[in-house]
């Protein structure tokens, strides 16, 4: 599968496409000609946001000016795959927080049992090395994305969709 290993990128960034309830999320990287976009879910963009974020409290804040703002995906939104595992390590030697993005693995592409092809299986890898300017961009994106979704039931705190909401903790009786 394809490996993309970009230590220097010109920008990181999330995006939804659709309306929400319906939207599509993707993870981009830009290195000079090249853009990777990677499919994944909005907990994933949410979550890595959150991480990062706690990250970058422990470090200096990165100069105002330095802070990428044009965050919007770059077309054409092709996906090279769906993310599956997201990682985050911090490399103290190069100030950068390095993420890597592998691919899902479905069930259908699991080992058949046979050890002899293990090395041979690998799926899909995004490994982006970030500045703490980046890193904070990223962070208020994916909280913008993420905010302007559906509104939350205030009971249960699941999504309401624009048709209504069963709440679970009305029993079902009562759709707001």
């Amino acid at each position: 599968m394809t490996q993309f290993d970009l230590p220097d990128v010109d920008r990181f960034t999330a995006g939804a496409i659709g309306e929400p309830g319906q939207r599509v999320f993707f993870l981009q990287a830009t290195a000079g000609a090249e853009t990777v976009t990677v499919q994944c879910e909005k907990t994933q963009v949410g979550a890595l946001g959150e991480y990062l974020a706690q990250l970058l409290a422990d470090l200096p804040a990165p100069e105002t000016t330095s802070v990428p703002s044009a965050l919007e995906l770059l077309d054409p939104v092709d996906p090279a795959w769906i993310a599956g595992q997201i990682g985050v390590v911090f490399d103290a030697t190069r100030d950068r927080m390095v993420v890597r993005v592998d691919e899902l693995r479905l069930p259908d592409d699991e080992d058949d049992g046979d050890d002899e092809d293990d090395d041979a299986i690998t799926g899909g890898m995004l490994r982006v090395a970030l500045t703490r300017a980046q890193v904070h961009a990223f962070v208020v994106r994916a909280a913008t994305l993420v905010a302007a979704g559906r509104p939350n039931c205030p009971l249960c705190g699941r999504p309401i969709d624009p048709e209504g909401h069963m709440c679970i903790k009305t029993n079902g009786h009562k759709k707001h």
